[in-house]
């Protein structure tokens, strides 16, 4: 890597998964929110080996049931003790995929840590517009950075997504979402606008190909861009 390039790192699941695949079921899992797990086998190697190349470190937390959540607060209180003990940082990021933990006690949390969150355009997710209006279009990490993520259509599973883009070569007629890269183009400008660094992380199973739906961002961001000039 040259200096320049930037690095977007997940930690890993063992960290901030609540239950981890055990063969066929799903086991409830002892590290998590481990703190001294996380610094001393990803926090610390990470950081020795990237240097000044990591640009974030996203925590993604996977998709809670109905029946397997916990109240908001406690998630809030879980997330304040953890963050409390691992290594300050500025470029921590954490991605909620049950819209339930999107509240105000885990968003307080969030903002005294300085942790952003991930807007993501995921299968059980409101839009992203809606996910950006419930942090009242506030920017959490105070590193002046935030992360979208567009993963997969709304309402549509991870093997479908799949099979309908693979082999991942072109975009997928009625796939990409309009609205996906309207609330994208929307939520940039307003990051502009408070000198905050967007990471946009596209996968081929939002439209069918990755680099396809970053173009026609890119399009979009030029003609709001021009309308603003006339």
């Amino acid at each position: 890597m040259k200096k320049g390039d930037m690095v977007l790192l997940k930690a890993p699941q063992i960290v901030i998964a609540r239950k981890l695949r055990r063969g066929p079921v799903f086991a409830e899992n002892e590290s998590y929110l481990n703190p001294e797990i996380f610094t001393k086998q990803f926090y610390q190697p990470a950081v020795e080996i990237l240097g000044p190349c990591l640009n974030g470190i996203i925590f993604e937390q996977e998709y809670h049931i109905k029946n397997d959540r916990f109240p908001p607060a406690k998630l809030a209180q879980d997330l304040d003790e953890f963050f409390s003990k691992i290594p300050k940082d500025t470029r921590y990021h954490i991605e909620l995929r049950t819209e339930a933990y999107l509240a105000d006690p885990v968003f307080e949390v969030l903002k005294k840590h300085g942790v952003g969150l991930v807007l993501s355009h995921w299968t059980w997710l409101p839009p992203l517009r809606k996910q950006f209006a419930k942090v009242k279009m506030e920017f959490f990490n105070s590193g002046k950075k935030m992360a979208i993520r567009l993963i997969t259509p709304l309402r549509m599973s991870y093997e479908e997504s799949y099979a309908k883009a693979f082999p991942f070569d072109k975009m997928i007629p009625g796939m990409l979402d309009p609205e996906m890269i309207e609330d994208t183009a929307k939520i940039v400008n307003e990051a502009i606008k408070d000198k905050v660094q967007v990471n946009l992380i596209i996968n081929n199973r939002a439209g069918g190909n990755a680099p396809l739906i970053a173009q026609t961002i890119a399009d979009r961001l030029h003609k709001q861009k021009q309308q603003r000039l006339l």
